[in-house]
């Protein structure tokens, strides 16, 4: 499936926009062909498009005393921003970082907001957009918060198996708030190693 095709399945699980409305929307994005290591947004950057993965992976993250504290994953098939920063128009704490060469497809700030004044399914679009950004959040923090490291990553593996694949032991560790050593038992208990 074509980058183009696979953002508007990803946009119609929110809500179907019609031939013309599509066609208003898809003018207004730019694909990106991006490399292994490059940054989406670096911190200290206030961030200025939502993209989404046509292919690829990427991680998210802050530094905290030198060291990388991840907060994110995000795969092929979704939307990734630092979200606080573009809507705030505040620069970001957060780095995302591609794990994989990937295409992306951007969209501007400044072109979503015109959207938003002249479309409101677009803006609909938007709004479930957000919603289900502030239920992924919410849902990381309660788990951080509630569960332990190995129901977290039970939970994790459920959700998204692809990160076991995709991502380092370091950075799934440090997603999950445990030391390497601890998510090697955790791993070795699940069969995974």
């Amino acid at each position: 499936m074509e980058g183009m095709e696979k953002i508007r399945t990803a946009v119609s699980r929110f809500s179907a926009l019609d031939d013309e409305e599509w066609e208003r929307f898809a003018a207004l994005f730019e694909t990106r062909h991006l490399e292994k290591g490059e940054f989406l947004i670096r911190g200290g950057q206030v961030e200025d498009h939502i993209y989404f993965l046509a292919t690829g992976s990427t991680r998210s993250y802050f530094l905290q005393d030198g060291k990388e504290i991840t907060v994110d994953f995000h795969f092929e098939g979704e939307f990734v921003t630092a979200y606080f920063s573009l809507i705030t128009r505040e620069p970001t704490a957060t780095w995302i970082i591609l794990l994989q060469d990937s295409e992306v497809i951007a969209i501007s700030y400044s072109a979503l907001q015109a959207l938003y004044r002249v479309s409101a399914s677009g803006e609909r679009v938007g709004r479930l957009m957000a919603e289900y950004q502030y239920v992924r959040r919410f849902r990381k923090e309660m788990e951080m918060l509630a569960f332990s490291a190995e129901v977290r990553y039970r939970r994790l593996l459920e959700r998204s198996p692809e990160i076991v694949q995709q991502v380092s032991v370091k950075h799934l560790s440090s997603y999950l708030g445990v030391q390497p050593e601890s998510l090697s038992r955790i791993r070795k208990a699940f069969g995974r190693n």
